[in-house]
C-alpha cells in the first residue's frame, strides 16, 4: 500500500523542479514508500510516481510480494520487453525524473525509445524526503539504537587477554540475534591497538595485549532500519597520552551534540568537533567527516561535513563520531546517533561515554 504522506512529500519535491513522473527503482526507496520488500538482483523493479496519483509498480514474475498492493501493478517476465511496458504507463510528453540507481542498461531503451521529453536526475527529491524521519522511522530508529546499547555491554564482555579480533567479531551476530535484532546493518569493526588508528579496519587475527584500545563500531538492523555507534575502550591499562586523546574526543563528541538544534549548518557541527580536536594538537588525526546520515541504509544521502552548509531540521538522524588516529599507536572514535528534535536533540544512543579499562590492573 503506498504510503500517501511520503509519496506526496516526494511528488511536491518533483514539482518544484517542474517534474510531474518519476522512476524510482532503489529497492529500499520503493520499500519506503510502499512497504514492498524486494531484492530484484540484474532484473527490473521499478515504481513510477504521478502527480496525478496513478502510481504504478513493475514486477518481475519471480519476485513475490503482498497480494493486494494497492497499487497498478505491471507483471512481466524475463522474456518481455521491459522497456515497452515502462513506456506504456510514461507520459511521454513530459519530463521523466529517474534516480541515480537505475542501470544504464535500462534507462538508455528508455532514452532511445523518447518514452519522455526529457530524463531528469530527481534523487534529490526521494533523498530529501527519506533525510526527514517520520515519526515511524523515530521510533523504529530508537529500538535499533536501544538494541545496539544492549549489545555493546555484551560485546565488553567477549574482551579477554588473548582473544583475537577475529574471534570477538565471529561471536556479534548472535548477540544481536538474542536481543531480538535482524542482522548486521554493516559487518563489525573490531580493533586492537594500532589497528585501531584505521578507522574502517577489518577484523583479523590480532591478538588483544594489555594496554591496547578495543574500538568497536558496531550496528544491527530491525525492521529495516539501522543502528550505528562506536564505543572505545582500554584492556587492563592506559597510557596517559591515549587517556588524554579519549578525552578530547569525548569532549568534541559532546560539545557537537550540544550545538544541535533546528536551523544550524551542518557544517558548523562538523567545525565545532574539529576546532577542539586541532585546539589540542590533533587536527591532522581527525581525517574524516564527523557524520552521516542513516535509516534504510547505513549511510544515506547527507552528511555531517565541513562544506555541507544544509541546516539542521527536526526529523534528520545523523551520526556523530569525531575520532583521533594515530598510525602505529592507537585509535579512538565515539559515535552515537542523534535525532534532530523541534528544539535541540535526541541522542539514541545512551551508553557511556565515560572512559572504561577493562579489567583495570590495581596500581
Amino acid at each position: 500500500m503506498i504510503k500517501q504522506n511520503r509519496a506526496q512529500r516526494i511528488i511536491d519535491a518533483l514539482k518544484e523542479s517542474g517534474v510531474p513522473q518519476m522512476l524510482i527503482t532503489d529497492p529500499l526507496s520503493i520499500y519506503y514508500l510502499t512497504g514492498v520488500s524486494v531484492m530484484p538482483m540484474e532484473r527490473f523493479f521499478g515504481l513510477l510516481l504521478k502527480e496525478n496519483g496513478k502510481h504504478v509498480l513493475f514486477l518481475n514474475r519471480l519476485f513475490t510480494v503482498p497480494e493486494n498492493t494497492g497499487l497498478e501493478e505491471v507483471w512481466f517476465s524475463d522474456t518481455d520487453p521491459v522497456t515497452e511496458l515502462i513506456t506504456e504507463h510514461v507520459d511521454p510528453s513530459s519530463p521523466l525524473g529517474v534516480d541515480k540507481d537505475l542501470k544504464a542498461r535500462f534507462l538508455l531503451p528508455l532514452m532511445e525509445a523518447k518514452a519522455a521529453s526529457s530524463f531528469v536526475n530527481t534523487s534529490f527529491a526521494v533523498d530529501k524526503v527519506r533525510g526527514v524521519k517520520d515519526a515511524e522511522e523515530q521510533t523504529k530508529m530508537r529500538i535499533a539504537s536501544d538494541i545496539n546499547d544492549r549489545a555493546m555491554e555484551e560485546f565488553r564482555k567477549l574482551i579477554r587477554e588473548g582473544v583475537t579480533e577475529r574471534e570477538v567479531a565471529d561471536q556479534m551476530l548472535e548477540i544481536y540475534m538474542k536481543l531480538g535484532a535482524d542482522g548486521f546493518s554493516f559487518e563489525p569493526l573490531v580493533a586492537f591497538g594500532a589497528n585501531a588508528a584505521d578507522p574502517h579496519h577489518a577484523p583479523d587475527g590480532t591478538v588483544l595485549q594489555p594496554g591496547d584500545c578495543v574500538l568497536f563500531d558496531v550496528g544491527c538492523m530491525k525492521d529495516h532500519y539501522c543502528s550505528d555507534m562506536t564505543r572505545t575502550f582500554y584492556f587492563r591499562r592506559v597510557s596517559e597520552e591515549h587517556r588524554r586523546i579519549y578525552e578530547i574526543v569525548r569532549q568534541a563528541n559532546e560539545a557537537a551534540v550540544a550545538k544541535i538544534r533546528p536551523g544550524v549548518p551542518l557544517c558548523e557541527l562538523d567545525l565545532t568537533a574539529r576546532n577542539l580536536i586541532e585546539k589540542e594538537g590533533y587536527g591532522p588525526n581527525f581525517n574524516h567527516r564527523l557524520g552521516h546520515f542513516i535509516g534504510l541504509n547505513e549511510h544515506e544521502y547527507g552528511d555531517v561535513s565541513s562544506v555541507n552548509t544544509q541546516k539542521a531540521e527536526a526529523g534528520m538522524i545523523f551520526s556523530v563520531e569525531p575520532g583521533i588516529y594515530v598510525t602505529g599507536d592507537t585509535g579512538v572514535r565515539i559515535e552515537d546517533l542523534v535525532l534532530v528534535t523541534a528544539d535541540g536533540c535526541e541522542v539514541l544512543n545512551r551508553y557511556s561515554h565515560e572512559l572504561d579499562i577493562i579489567g583495570e590492573e590495581n596500581v
